[in-house]
């Protein structure tokens, strides 16, 4: 077996490389930004790769990687599935595997705290790949940190070649970031790229889509042919602002995008249907009650009442979302707004339900993926 060094040149969809004494963290935002930030959700949740993939072409059968995971738990909760790999050979899924030890992140949503216990490094086996020069792909896990400790293959590996595929990076909340999908290429912003022939950057934060300054300067270093942001959720799940502070916010991200990105198509989605936020403010909380049951299920604190002082809601927010973009696309042409009731609408609530009030389900990421890739992509 051939050790191979894991660089940039083979890493896609991470911002920055962190060297450790280990290997390799990939990062969805950089040190810059991580600094201008202390929110612990932010920090788990960016180091959490998701749309982050090894991308290379090799004649290699057998691919092992070791890596080192920090799982989540949620005490009181049912334990959360193991992370899931997913290898591609030339664009088609063939295996699948999860990787054993690693650190373990037990957080008490109660007392508001979280510890840390220090695992050992993982190893995954592929074997059985075709004996032919192809695209390899090994897609990490989207819902656990993984520092990439080594990668080994029986034949020589080198970086897929451009093919002059278009770029597109998108950001959003825990549904972009998976929340409950199948598998990281089973996340709706991978099917939607798939489907759309494009390379994905996923800038999707769980619970940390706040219209912060620094994500919008990452987003304007970042070179792209096509961005989307998916806006509102969050802000509402954490009560973080009222109407007055929320419009001024977002032409203040547009412009800051704009500054690097002066005509890239832009789109501007709105939130998906989520009955419990249509025309409830937050603060977004857990029913500790059902927590105590071993079920997670999210309900809405705020009153309807409330509106009138500026509280939002997801039908204020996408008004709001609407008359910006209505109101800049006069002057800029390449920047378009989305409903995301187009995604996923209260029709589609019957037959989908949010299990927990809040997150879509395996089969509402593939409907999510499937239109927005034919809306956007294919439109």
């Amino acid at each position: 077996m051939l050790d191979h060094r894991v660089s940039a040149d083979i890493l896609r969809g991470a911002i920055e490389l962190e060297p450790t004494a280990n290997g390799v963290i990939p990062h969805r935002l950089p040190a810059w930004a991580r600094a201008q930030c202390a929110d612990p959700q932010l920090a788990m949740v960016e180091a959490q790769p998701a749309g982050v993939r090894l991308a290379f072409r090799s004649e290699a059968t057998v691919i092992e990687l070791d890596a080192l995971r920090t799982k989540r738990f949620y005490i009181g909760a049912p334990e959360r599935p193991d992370g899931i790999y997913d290898l591609l050979v030339d664009g088609r899924l063939v295996s699948q595997a999860s990787i054993g030890g690693g650190h373990t992140l037990s957080i008490d949503m109660a007392a508001g705290a979280a510890t840390t216990e220090f695992g050992q490094v993982g190893t995954l086996r592929f074997g059985d790949l075709p004996a032919r020069a192809k695209d390899v792909e090994i897609w990490l896990p989207y819902n656990e940190a993984t520092e990439i400790v080594a990668l080994r293959a029986d034949a020589p590996i080198t970086p897929i070649p451009d093919r002059g595929r278009k770029v597109w990076l998108h950001h959003g909340s825990s549904i972009s970031h998976g929340s409950d999908a199948a598998s990281p290429t089973a996340t709706w912003p991978a099917l939607a790229a798939a489907r759309g022939g494009v390379e994905l950057i996923n800038l999707g934060f769980g619970g940390s889509a706040l219209l912060d300054p620094f994500v919008a300067r990452v987003i304007r270093d970042t070179p792209a042919d096509v961005i989307s942001l998916k806006l509102g959720i969050n802000v509402v799940n954490t009560d973080l602002m009222r109407l007055r502070a929320f419009g001024p916010a977002v032409h203040g991200f547009i412009d800051t995008i704009r500054e690097g990105h002066p005509n890239t198509p832009l789109v501007i989605v709105s939130p998906i249907y989520c009955p419990i936020h249509e025309d409830t403010p937050g603060p977004t909380l857990m029913v500790m009650s059902a927590l105590s049951a071993g079920q997670v299920i999210f309900r809405a604190a705020g009153k309807p009442a409330e509106r009138a002082a500026g509280k939002l809601t997801l039908n204020t927010i996408r008004d709001e979302l609407l008359k910006i973009v209505t109101q800049r696309a006069a002057k800029d042409g390449n920047l378009s707004y989305l409903d995301g009731r187009a995604l996923y609408g209260a029709a589609d609530a019957v037959d989908l339900p949010l299990p927990d009030n809040l997150h879509p389900d395996a089969a509402t990421h593939r409907l999510i993926g499937e239109r927005y890739a034919r809306l956007v992509f294919q439109s």
